[in-house]
């Protein structure tokens, strides 16, 4: 692990500095060498998929594991599609003229080498790579024991493109071992990476950030909110209350608690009640709630806190906004809290007031992503509050320096 730092290390100021085009390049030749080795990708991948059934990985994780065409094409389409973004990497901006003459502005810089601890999905190993690779910096990669042949088959992918391109080979390092003490020593290589980027089950990332020796990007898990005010519009706040919890169940922007206002639980609840039982949604109710709701189960105060990834929603009537701010304040994890009102004064009071990565007025949480947020591509959402917050794009994966420029000035 110290010989991956520090040949990381050497490749960083070397694609720090390399050309967009250069970049590009080196992302559609991964993106070709994907799609000519597909054969290879996929036998490597039953080699995983067949370890994975013995040692009896569940359905979900073999789906999240298996390497078909169409996952195939998929990465090398967001491949290319990360080259098509704009190279963040030496924008300058705010520059302005100071009293003195001078002029000061910020440049978007690298962080420099980005250590990325994931699971199960074998395309989090191009994706994690091209978005390091367009921001300028280079990445050490441990996936998951059940994907490592098939994370080498595209680290092979990934070092022939970069090759192609004249970058650093050593610009994406795939670890090669099983060995669990690896993560620990990645998170000990304080003198080579800069930042740690955890992506998986809440365990691994409670893992991470308590051992972890550099700073880490990351989230625990999604507790989000959808509160329906009394202000609201009905059928708005339906609509978008169902698609919050059922468009998909195990994603982090998922809702798992439902908050109603008592002015209009009796008007909305039946509505959206009927609904969730249609989609086999189990409501588990506060006790105002099941005078409404009276079939649903009892809601438990573990409930609050849970994030279900399942078909299960927690469902509170509060007094008002404030009651139900205040529930998100203790019970929340700061991922995304919407609020569905026609009120405006109250809609940029939540928007002021609700500490999360992401708040929402009248939408769903479903679109905390960074493909839907206009980012492209994203390697994480953080709920942290430095350096990068919600979801972290190329833009994340860079930070910005001050540069003066003066023409022989010198201070009085």
């Amino acid at each position: 692990m110290l010989e991956l730092g520090q040949k990381a290390r050497a490749a960083a100021r070397l694609v720090s500095r390399a050309e967009s085009g250069a970049k590009n390049a080196a992302l559609e030749a991964i993106a070709a060498a994907i799609l000519a080795d597909r054969a290879r990708l996929k036998g490597e991948n039953q080699k995983d998929l067949e370890a994975g059934r013995q040692h009896g990985l569940d359905a979900a994780l073999l789906d999240r594991l298996e390497l078909t065409d169409a996952r195939i094409e998929a990465m090398a389409e967001g491949l290319r599609q990360i080259a098509a973004l704009a190279d963040p990497v030496g924008a300058i901006s705010d520059l302005d003229y100071r009293p003195s003459g001078i002029q000061v502005g910020r440049m978007r810089v690298p962080l420099g080498v980005i250590g990325i601890i994931y699971e199960s999905r074998p395309n989090v190993t191009a994706d994690a790579a091209a978005l390091c690779l367009k921001s300028g910096n280079a990445c050490i990669l441990r996936g998951g024991s059940e994907a490592l042949h098939s994370n080498q088959a595209v680290a092979r992918c990934i070092e022939q493109g970069l090759e192609q391109a004249g970058l650093p080979a050593n610009a994406v390092q795939v670890v090669a071992t099983t060995d669990r003490a690896a993560v620990g020593e990645l998170l000990r290589l304080q003198d080579y990476v800069d930042v740690i980027v955890p992506r998986g089950g809440k365990g691994l990332i409670e893992r991470v950030t308590s051992e972890s020796r550099i700073p880490v990007i990351k989230h625990l898990h999604g507790v989000c909110h959808t509160y329906i005010d009394d202000q609201a519009d009905i059928d708005k706040a339906v609509k978008v209350a169902f698609n919050a919890k059922t468009q998909r169940y195990g994603t982090c922007n998922t809702m798992e608690t439902l908050l109603v206002a008592e002015g209009i639980a009796a008007q909305v609840l039946p509505l959206l009640g009927r609904q969730y039982q249609d989609a086999g949604v189990e409501l588990r109710g506060c006790e105002r709630s099941r005078r409404i709701l009276p079939d649903i189960r009892a809601a438990q105060d573990a409930d609050w806190d849970e994030e279900y990834l399942a078909p299960i929603l927690a469902l509170r009537i509060v007094d008002d906004m404030d009651a139900a701010m205040e529930h998100i304040d203790r019970h929340g994890s700061q991922h995304t809290d919407v609020i569905i009102t026609e009120s405006f004064t109250r809609a940029r009071r939540f928007l002021r007031e609700v500490d999360s990565s992401s708040v929402m007025v009248n939408a769903s949480s479903r679109f905390a992503d960074g493909f839907e947020y206009g980012l492209g591509a994203e390697i994480g959402i953080s709920t942290d509050k430095l350096h990068a917050r919600g979801p972290v794009g190329l833009e994340g994966l860079t930070t910005l320096k001050f540069i003066v420029l003066g023409d022989g000035h010198i201070r009085s």
